[in-house]
């Protein structure tokens, strides 16, 4: 059985691009859905989701892993790097520690590297 990975972070509508010149909502969206393709090349059963808020961004995770159980939990850099999104992050991370206890956690660099992450914590089967 493909190992479950799911891909966790900021919905394109959400994202602040004064912050990343050149990215646009397109850009990032495709990003993201090549890299969700590729994991599935290479054998995982991957599943991109998105949260829309700080003050539901955990929510929206406990939402997901009440519905479906991962090998790994990737939360994104946009989530992670932005100093403005540090509380969410720890939200993050503390939910997956309590509802997907078992999961691996990862951490991409940008919207590019998802399947080196993934790698690092899960073998394709």
């Amino acid at each position: 059985m493909a190992k479950k990975i799911l891909m966790i972070g900021w919905h394109p509508s959400a994202v602040d691009y004064a912050k990343y010149p050149g990215l646009t909502p397109e850009k990032l969206e495709a990003s993201l859905r090549t890299d969700e393709v590729g994991l599935k090349q290479l054998g995982y059963d991957a599943m991109l989701a998105y949260i829309h808020g700080a003050d539901t961004a955990a929510s929206d995770l406990e939402a997901i892993l009440g519905k479906h159980s991962f090998d790994v939990v990737m939360i994104g850099a946009g989530v992670r790097k932005d100093d403005d999104h540090f509380l969410v992050f720890e939200q993050l991370v503390n939910t997956v520690h309590e509802h997907a206890a078992n999961a691996r956690i990862a951490f991409n660099t940008g919207p590019t590297d998802s399947a080196a992450a993934i790698q690092r914590w899960a073998r394709p089967e």
